[in-house]
This record gives structure tokens, C-alpha cells and sequence, in this order.
């Protein structure tokens, strides 16, 4: 999970948080490490995880947005990449291969965005997101007419900027404290499922 930090109890944690875990392992079929990692300050999980679920799943807050799920990874899978952050790169790539259900687009992404198999909107919208997470004080007007002129909104770029330095927060904390990707991650959607047969 991480060299550094031993992982706190699931039977240890607050109700709310062992039950939010359980939930996710309930769906995925394992914990990622993440949460369990995270989890030795509760307060500090409660607030990490609120912003997470409020930029990765806006609709669960009631707000719509001009980002599909695909895009968000690919802005952290991108965005982790630079930051050279193991564990966001192959969790986040992971999530990309599946909602993009373009399994060689999210390794492209992780090596090299630049030379992927992208939109020329996608393109756009990463090249603004590598500009937040290098060079946030070069921010400029041009910057938005470039977005604008994709069809992103300003509440657009506000997710993508905002996805961006969210996790750029996740990929200090998983690379500081060591955090290695579960291994059920890499397998994930790069095979596809087996159709099951009408009973």
C-alpha cells in the first residue's frame, strides 16, 4: 500500500468512512489503496474525498458539466504523468481505458498526450491542463479563447483547471508517502468483458 505509512484498521475507522469504503470495494471488487491510505486522518478524508466526488461526479452534486467522465481522466492521467505519480497514473488510466473504451489511448496518454490518438478538443483541453499544473501564473486571456473556441464554457475551464490542482495535491500525497497502484488496476479495462449469454 505505501513503504511509509502503515495503513490504519477498516474495523478502526469512523462509521461513515468504513462504510464508504466497503461501498467501493462492494462495486470494484477491491479497496484502492487510496482509501485506506488517506484514512489515517479522518477529517482530512472526509474533505478530500467531498472535493473528489464534487469535480469526478458532478451530477452526484447536482451541477452539469461539459466534461464527459472520460475527459476528467484523461486531464488526471495526463496531469499525473508530468507529476511522475505512479499511483494516479495507472489508477486514473485504468478509469480512462474504461470510460474511453480506447485501451492504447490511456497508455498513450500516460507516456506522451502530445503524440496520442485525441481530439483536436481533447488536445486543447490538455494543453491548458499541463499549463495549470507547470505554469499557473502564466495564465492568460488567450488561454480561454483557445477553450472557447473548442466549445468549453468558462465553468469548463474552471473543472479543468480545478481537476488539475486537485490532483496535483493526490499526486504529492501518493508519491510522498510512497503509495503503490493496486494490482488490480493494471488489468483493468484493457481486455474486454466476456458477454454473458441470455439465461
Amino acid at each position: 500500500m505505501t513503504d511509509r505509512f502503515a495503513p490504519p484498521d477498516l474495523n478502526d475507522l469512523p462509521e461513515d468512512i468504513r462504510n464508504r469504503i466497503l461501498a467501493v470495494q462492494e462495486k470494484a471488487g477491491f479497496i484502492p489503496n487510496v482509501f485506506i491510505a488517506f484514512a489515517r486522518r479522518p477529517a482530512e478524508w472526509r474533505a478530500f474525498f467531498a472535493y473528489h466526488d464534487a469535480l469526478m461526479e458532478p451530477e452526484g452534486c447536482g451541477r452539469a458539466s461539459g466534461l464527459s467522465k472520460g475527459d476528467r481522466e484523461m486531464i488526471v492521467t495526463a496531469t499525473s504523468a508530468e507529476n511522475r505519480c505512479l499511483y494516479c497514473v495507472v489508477a486514473h488510466g485504468a478509469l480512462l481505458r474504461i470510460y474511453e473504451k480506447k485501451p492504447l489511448v490511456a497508455d498513450q496518454v500516460a507516456v506522451n498526450w502530445r503524440k496520442a490518438d485525441i481530439s483536436p478538443r481533447q488536445r486543447a483541453m490538455l494543453e491548458f491542463a499541463t499549463k495549470v499544473n507547470q505554469r499557473s501564473h502564466e495564465v492568460n486571456d488567450a488561454d480561454f479563447d483557445a477553450l472557447h473556441a473548442h466549445g468549453f464554457d468558462d465553468e469548463d475551464i474552471w473543472d479543468i483547471a480545478a481537476i488539475t490542482a486537485f490532483f496535483g495535491l493526490s499526486n504529492r500525497m501518493a508519491s510522498f508517502t510512497s503509495m503503490l497502484p493496486n494490482a488490480e488496476f493494471y488489468l483493468m479495462g484493457r481486455v474486454p468483458r466476456e458477454k454473458k449469454s441470455p439465461a
